[in-house]
C-alpha cells in the first residue's frame, strides 16, 4: 500500500495535477457557497472542461469540485440560513444560532477542522477497504453485476429522502432515458423519433446540467427577494474556546465513523450521514436543550460525517463500478468518457490512475483546510453578490460548455427542456437525483442482463442459480417491499389522522 500510495503521490505532486487539484478545490468550495447550488450541480457545471484533460487531471479535478462543494456548502448554511449543499442543512439548525450570537467564526472554524478530520479518516478507510472489495469483485460476474445494479437501483430509490414511489418512478425514467439512441447489438434507433440528434444517445452532460444546474438556478430565483444582513468575521474571531473545542471531539469522532459507514453504501450518501450524525449527537448529549440554539456539537459531529461520506462514496465507485449517489453516477460517467473502466480490475489497469487519485484526495482535503480559514473573508463577500448578477453568469457557462462538446445547439435547447422539466420535478416533489442514477446504470444493467442470458442460454434461473446474485437480489426484493410497506402504511396513517380530525 505504501509502494502504490508512493507511485500516486509522485502523479498528483506534478505540477499539472496540483493545478487542478487547486482549482477543483477552489471552484468546488466557490459553487457550493451558493444557495441551492450544491455538488451535484457543481460538478455537472464543469463536467465539459474535463473532456480535453488527461484522465487523471479530470478526475482529479472533479473529485476536488465534489468535496469543495460539499465543504462549501456549510458556509451559507451557517452564515444566511441558507445551505448550498442538501447534506449542509442540517448545519443550519445550530450554526445560524451561532452566526447571530457573534460566534460564526468559530462556527467557520470548528467547520473547517471537523471536515478536515472526517475526510482525512474517510481516506485512510477508502485505502484499507477497496482491495478488500476488489478481492470480492474479482468473483463476480455478469449475473452477480447485474444485481449489484439492481440492489444499488433500488437502495437509492428508497432509502433517499421524500416519497420511495416516486424515486423509484424516477429511476424507472432514467432507465427509460437511457435506452435512447443506437441499440449496441442490433443498431436499430430506439426511441430517436427520426432525430439523428439522438442516434449516440442523449449526453450525459445535458441530462446533468438540465436537471442540477438549470433547474436548481431556477429554483434558487427566490432567494434573490430575501434581504440579507452585513457579516463581518476576523481571524480573531475564529478561535473556539477550550469548551468549546472539547465539545467538538467526541462529535467529531463519531460523525467521522458513521460518515464513513453511510458513504460506503449505495443509496446513503452524505445526506443521511449527517442527518444520522446529528441525531445521534442530540441523543447522547447531556444537554439536548442547547441543540438548535448554537450547540457546537450540532456543528463538529454533521460536518466530519458530510466529509467522511465524502471520502468512502468513492469505495463502490471505483471498485464495483456502482456509483452509491447521483455525484458519483457523474464521476463514473466522466471516468467512461476517458476510456476507464471502473470496477475490480482498475486498481490492476489503471494504478496510476488509481492512486493518483487517492493521493489527490489527501492533497485536496489539506488545501481545503489551508485555503478556506484565511479566505473566509472572501466567502462572505461572495455571499453578498447580488443573485441577479451571479445566476446569469452562470447560466452563460452552462450554454458554452454543453455547445462546447458536440458543438450542438440542439444540446443546448435540450438542457433546458430538462432543466424545465426538472424544476417541474421539484415542485411536485420528484427528486431527479434517482433519474441521474438510472440513466448511467441503465445501460451497463441491460448490457450485464443480456450478456447473463448469453451465458445461460435465455434461461433466467442464473440469477437464482449464484449465490452471490441470488442474495442480492433477495435483499433488493426485501427493500423493495418494505418500501411499499412503508408508503402504504404512511397513506393509512395520513387517512386516519384526517378521519380523527374531521370527526
Amino acid at each position: 500500500m505504501i509502494e502504490n500510495l508512493l507511485l500516486g503521490f509522485s502523479q498528483a505532486l506534478t505540477l499539472e495535477n496540483l493545478f487542478y487539484c487547486f482549482t477543483g478545490v477552489f471552484v468546488g468550495t466557490f459553487i457550493g457557497v451558493l444557495p441551492g447550488v450544491g455538488a451535484l450541480a457543481a460538478v455537472s457545471l464543469l463536467l465539459p472542461v474535463t473532456f480535453y484533460l488527461e484522465p487523471l487531471s479530470a478526475l482529479i479535478m472533479l473529485a476536488g469540485i465534489f468535496y469543495g462543494a460539499e465543504y462549501g456548502g456549510s458556509i451559507s448554511a451557517i452564515l444566511l440560513n441558507l445551505p448550498g449543499t442538501t447534506s449542509s442543512a442540517v448545519v443550519c439548525l445550530d450554526g445560524y444560532p451561532m452566526a447571530k450570537n457573534n460566534r460564526a467564526g468559530v462556527a467557520l472554524f470548528v467547520t473547517a477542522i471537523a471536515s478536515f478530520i472526517g475526510g482525512s479518516i474517510g481516506i485512510v478507510l477508502l485505502m484499507a477497504l477497496a482491495p478488500a472489495f476488489v478481492a470480492l469483485a474479482l468473483n463476480f460476474s455478469a449475473p452477480e453485476y447485474f444485481a449489484v445494479i439492481v440492489f444499488g437501483l433500488i437502495a437509492a430509490s428508497t432509502i433517499s429522502q421524500g416519497s420511495q414511489i416516486k424515486s423509484i418512478a424516477m429511476v424507472l425514467t432514467g432507465l427509460g432515458l437511457g435506452t435512447v439512441g443506437m441499440d449496441v447489438n442490433t443498431g436499430i434507433p430506439r426511441l430517436t423519433f427520426g432525430m439523428r440528434e439522438l442516434y449516440d444517445g442523449i449526453s450525459i452532460v445535458a441530462v446533468a446540467m438540465g436537471l442540477f444546474g438549470v433547474s436548481e438556478i431556477i429554483a434558487s430565483v427566490r432567494y434573490a427577494s430575501r434581504q440579507r444582513t452585513k457579516i463581518k468575521v476576523s481571524m480573531r474571531d475564529m478561535l473556539p474556546t477550550w469548551d468549546e473545542t472539547r465539545r467538538s471531539i467526541l462529535p467529531t469522532m463519531r460523525g467521522t465513523s458513521i460518515g464513513s459507514l453511510f458513504g460506503a453504501l449505495p443509496g446513503t450518501g452524505a445526506t443521511v450521514a449527517s442527518f444520522i450524525s446529528y441525531a445521534i449527537e442530540k441523543r447522547v448529549s447531556r444537554h439536548p436543550e442547547r441543540f438548535g440554539k448554537g450547540a457546537v456539537e450540532g456543528i463538529a459531529g454533521p460536518e466530519s460525517s458530510n466529509n467522511a461520506a465524502a471520502q468512502t462514496a468513492f469505495i463502490p465507485t471505483l471498485t464495483l463500478g456502482i456509483p452509491g449517489t447521483a455525484t458519483m453516477a457523474l464521476i463514473l460517467g466522466a471516468m467512461m468518457i476517458h476510456g476507464i473502466t471502473p470496477g475490480p480490475s482498475m486498481i490492476s489497469n489503471e494504478p496510476v490512475v488509481f492512486w493518483g487519485l487517492i493521493a489527490s484526495f489527501w492533497i485536496g482535503n489539506v488545501l481545503l483546510l489551508v485555503l478556506n480559514i484565511p479566505l473566509i473573508r472572501f466567502w462572505v463577500a461572495v455571499l453578498q453578490t447580488p443573485y441577479r448578477l451571479l445566476y446569469p453568469a452562470v447560466i452563460g457557462l452552462i450554454c458554452i460548455g454543453v455547445y462546447s462538446i458536440n458543438r450542438s445547439v440542439f444540446d443546448v435547447y435540450l438542457v433546458f427542456i430538462l432543466g424545465i422539466m426538472g424544476y417541474g420535478m421539484r415542485l411536485l416533489n420528484f427528486q431527479p437525483a434517482p433519474l441521474l442514477l438510472g440513466f448511467v446504470l441503465g445501460p451497463l444493467l441491460e448490457e450485464n442482463f443480456r450478456r447473463s442470458l448469453i451465458i445461460s442460454r435465455g434461461d433466467y434461473g442464473i440469477f437464482l442459480e449464484r449465490p452471490i446474485s441470488a442474495a442480492v437480489l433477495a435483499v433488493s426484493l426485501g427493500l423493495l417491499i418494505l418500501a411499499l410497506y412503508s408508503n402504504v402504511r404512511q397513506r393509512c396513517n395520513a387517512k386516519t389522522s384526517r378521519a380523527s380530525g374531521s370527526g
